[in-house]
């Protein structure tokens, strides 16, 4: 499936910069120790890409949702925001090069984007276990991407 989810024009503000890397950093560290791995009420992990410009690795705490095949589901949804995260475009530039850490386990995976049925099945479980997605949805004119994070 293609990453083709494009920016919208409204949405709300995208947290960035220092204070951003920062809580990742700690963030991180948290389930990567593997004791705790919910952060905010989601179950969290650590995505692993490789950044699409720059070819640097790049680690992002994500909540995952579950889903019925046993792979694993996460949102691009910045919060609402117009743009796009910047893991979604490293994403679609190296779906096969991703890696995952959750409960103390670094998987490799393989990251694809829903479209039509099957994301609006899968919207509909994560909106039901998480409704703050719902929220984030209507606060921008972009379809939310939903990722699909299949183990290799």
């Amino acid at each position: 499936m293609s990453f083709d989810t494009k920016a919208g024009t409204r949405g709300s503000w995208q947290p960035r910069g220092r204070l951003l890397h920062w809580a990742n950093l700690l963030v991180n560290r948290r389930i990567r120790r593997g004791r705790n791995t919910k952060f905010m009420g989601f179950d969290a992990l650590v995505l692993r890409t490789v950044g699409r410009r720059s070819g640097e690795e790049r680690f992002t705490p994500l909540g995952w949702f579950p889903a019925p095949d046993g792979s694993r589901l996460i949102v691009a949804a910045a919060a609402g925001a117009p743009g796009n995260p910047a893991w979604y475009y490293n994403l679609a530039a190296h779906p096969d090069d991703v890696r995952i850490e959750v409960g103390g386990e670094t998987l490799a995976v393989r990251a694809e984007q829903l479209h039509g049925a099957e994301r609006e099945e899968a919207w509909q479980l994560i909106v039901a276990a998480a409704p703050r997605f719902a929220d984030y949805q209507v606060k921008t004119d972009r379809e939310l991407p939903v990722i699909r994070l299949i183990a290799r």
